[in-house]
């Protein structure tokens, strides 16, 4: 991955899904927010079956042909999982946007946690191996993260200058209130 030089913007797109009831089969949405820096720039949305398996088909759908891939450095996903354990194809989906893409976690994965619970749902060894397959979980405070398309002290440069304040970058908070206020009315406290 080359950043653009600190005079000029870095373009990147976060990931998140909204609230949503826990179902299974049931759909939850996927917001988009663009960003140059840490300023708005533009806005896809989309969605996925809960603990399905089209999450990686939906960001590529919601992105290639359309008029923001071309401008990103940097694709971000709040974790790997949409709708619960909809798992992400980290390297798939840097392959198929021919993009760095960073799964962005608040703290380091309870791995074991996550298996258990990986467990009690179909095709639990195919979701692990997506786990797997997005590489070791690199941690940079305030960041932890697992990428695919770039390395990881690069990846960390390139979240610092991503956030305004806190532990997130700017495109994966306004994804996350977005997503809120979509789906409640109205944004949550905590993004």
């Amino acid at each position: 991955m080359s950043l653009p030089p600190p005079g000029r913007a870095l373009r990147a797109i976060g990931f998140d899904d909204a609230p949503f009831v826990r179902r299974r089969g049931g759909r939850v949405r996927i917001a988009g927010v663009v960003c140059a820096g840490t300023r708005f720039e533009g806005l896809v949305f989309g969605e996925a079956r809960q603990d399905g398996w089209g999450a990686t088909a939906e960001l590529c759908r919601l992105l290639i042909g359309g008029k923001f891939l071309p401008q990103l450095h940097l694709v971000l996903l709040d974790g790997l999982g949409f709708g619960g354990f909809n798992l992400v194809d980290l390297e798939a989906l840097s392959d198929r946007l021919e993009r760095p893409c960073v799964a962005v976690m608040r703290r380091p994965p309870d791995l074991a946690a996550v298996e258990r619970a990986l467990r009690r749902l179909p095709h639990a060894e195919r979701r692990l191996s997506l786990i797997r397959r997005a590489g070791p979980v690199h941690v940079r405070p305030p960041f932890a993260f697992q990428v695919k398309g770039a390395e990881p002290d690069q990846v960390a440069t390139a979240l610092a200058r991503l956030t305004d304040r806190g532990n997130v970058p700017e495109p994966l908070r306004l994804a996350h209130l977005v997503g809120a206020a979509v789906v409640r009315g109205e944004s949550g406290r905590r993004a």
